[in-house]
């Protein structure tokens, strides 16, 4: 098949302690790649900081960014630049720099390797609203997108067929092989309130 989802529900997500507070991998690819061992070309991650201060772990050749999702954030980068992020904002930057953050949060994470561009968006819809969004496979062999539903629950119907549904904390996951180059997503508000979700595009 050119493509294929998956939808990762947040109980079968295993959270981690760090020093500062705890960490929770939503997805890696490729699938068998390891964290500690740096051998992903993209890794997807949510955070919580549960310290005032604190130093971000070195990751050389490894590309960050970093989206709000509850709290503020003040990050310093040692010698680039400084950003105070808030809900649903995003900053990007270099593993290789020295980066201290204060402020406590929770936080999306993209991390990407060489040869893999990602970037981040927030999308947000009303209660009794639907948002369509287009997914593209452009000037690239591979990519993958994923949502993340980080409140309430949406239905998804997909130009494709697929019905799917999300709840609060799970991650779908569409990898889009070289012959697939697009797929069109209609994302409908299942609560009465407002729906928050990220949406991660990765290409390699």
């Amino acid at each position: 098949m050119s493509y294929e989802i998956e939808i990762i529900r947040k109980d079968e997500l295993q959270t981690n302690n760090w020093s500062g507070g705890t960490t929770t991998q939503l997805a890696i690819y490729p699938k068998d790649s390891q964290y500690s061992e740096r051998n992903f070309k993209w890794r997807l991650s949510s955070a919580k900081v549960e310290v005032e201060e604190s130093t971000f772990t070195s990751l050389p050749d490894i590309n960050r960014i970093i989206m709000i999702i509850d709290g503020a954030l003040h990050l310093e980068h040692e010698g680039h630049h400084k950003s105070l992020l808030k809900p649903f904002e995003q900053d990007s930057f270099s593993g290789n720099w020295t980066t201290k953050s204060f402020g406590k949060v929770t936080d999306f994470n993209l991390m990407t390797s060489k040869g893999c561009e990602g970037n981040l968006e927030a999308i947000h819809i009303e209660k009794d609203k639907y948002s369509k969004i287009l997914l593209e496979n452009k000037d690239s062999s591979a990519s993958t997108h994923a949502l993340y539903c980080i409140n309430g629950c949406v239905k998804i119907h997909s130009s494709t067929g697929e019905l799917l549904n999300l709840s609060n904390g799970d991650l779908l996951v569409l990898q889009m092989n070289d012959n697939f180059k697009k797929m069109n997503l209609e994302i409908h508000n299942e609560k009465d309130m407002r729906v928050n979700l990220i949406k991660s595009s990765m290409k390699y």
